[in-house]
């Protein structure tokens, strides 16, 4: 947990140049399979996991490595597992959609639309069972809001007063769908008041908007209050995945939400409003880019997982 505005603005750094990297890896034809892109996200992740302890727990999705990092997954390893490389968190089994790290309270990113909802509430329902404080926090996408799983979830979380946090990261665009064009209520959060769930509606641009939103949700699930629906509204730079044509979009919709970075947006905050010297952040950025570049290097000369290991692991 921290509120230091220069260690918000290296964990978004951090994620933002994991991403550059990896996109220029998939260019290069060396990352494994498709990837989806965190790009433009960045303040949504922070901002959440910001507020949270080790001992909270975090259910991903597909679009997970921003997830990771903010709750703490060590670099080198989440570079390495996204290659599939035996040096991954999960040795290389989980690759870009599924890493984890249990001790981190990371359960793990899900390929499946929604699925990690009734996942975050069995975790909210063991951490009440507990009786320790922790909560629970699923992060999925608005398109996944339509799926039975949203609805069942908030029901069972609103009825037991779990310390569950569902956090709709909005980017507009449920693949290649726009969101608009499937609803006839396009803001996620309204929904919550039919499940007698809190709710709020967010930039999920402004990294201390959506901390200070967090902030309040969690809170409410420590205090036995039960859970709350956050809505970040934010914009993936990317399509659904990296070589997408994205021909379902505008180039100038884009450009219009990349003048919105949420990464340069806090930094011109910490110029102006907080008083960071700018020699202090370029500093601070050639030296997230080197250990990312690091990371990468690591992750490249790390050997695949052994033929023989392929069934380590492995519990159903």
């Amino acid at each position: 947990m921290t509120q230091d505005p220069i260690t918000l603005y290296r964990s978004m750094l951090l994620i933002r140049e994991c991403e550059a990297q990896l996109n220029d890896l998939f260019a290069k034809n060396v990352f494994p399979g498709y990837i989806h892109s965190y790009l433009g996200q960045e303040a949504c992740a922070v901002g959440v996991c910001s507020g949270l302890n080790d001992t909270d727990y975090v259910v991903s999705n597909h679009r997970g490595r921003g997830h990771y990092l903010a709750k703490g997954m060590a670099l080198k390893p989440m570079m390495a597992e996204m290659l599939g490389k035996a040096t991954g968190i999960c040795g290389g089994r989980g690759g870009e959609m599924h890493a984890a790290d249990p001790a981190l309270g990371i359960l793990g990113g899900n390929g499946i639309v929604g699925a990690g909802m009734p996942i975050g509430a069995g975790a909210a329902l063991a951490a009440q069972m507990d009786g320790l404080g922790a909560v629970s926090v699923v992060f999925f996408g608005e398109g996944a809001s339509n799926n039975g799983a949203f609805g069942e979830t908030l029901n069972v979380a609103a009825a037991w007063k779990l310390p569950l946090i569902m956090v709709c990261e909005n980017n507009l665009y449920a693949e290649m769908t726009p969101f608009v064009q499937t609803v006839g209520q396009p803001d996620v959060a309204a929904r919550a008041t039919g499940y007698g769930v809190a709710s709020e509606i967010v930039d999920g641009n402004d990294v201390l908007a959506v901390r200070a939103a967090a902030g309040r949700a969690v809170d409410r699930a420590r205090a036995g209050d039960g859970p709350t629906l956050l809505e970040l509204k934010t914009y993936r730079w990317g399509g659904h995945f990296e070589g997408d044509p994205r021909k379902y979009r505008t180039r100038n919709e884009e450009a219009e939400w990349k003048a919105r970075c949420p990464v340069a947006r806090f930094r011109r905050h910490l110029l102006a409003e907080v008083g960071v010297e700018e020699d202090r952040l370029v500093t601070l950025e050639a030296a997230v880019a080197a250990e990312v570049a690091e990371a990468v290097t690591f992750a490249l000369d790390s050997p695949l997982p052994a033929p023989e290991t392929a069934l380590l692991k492995v519990f159903a």
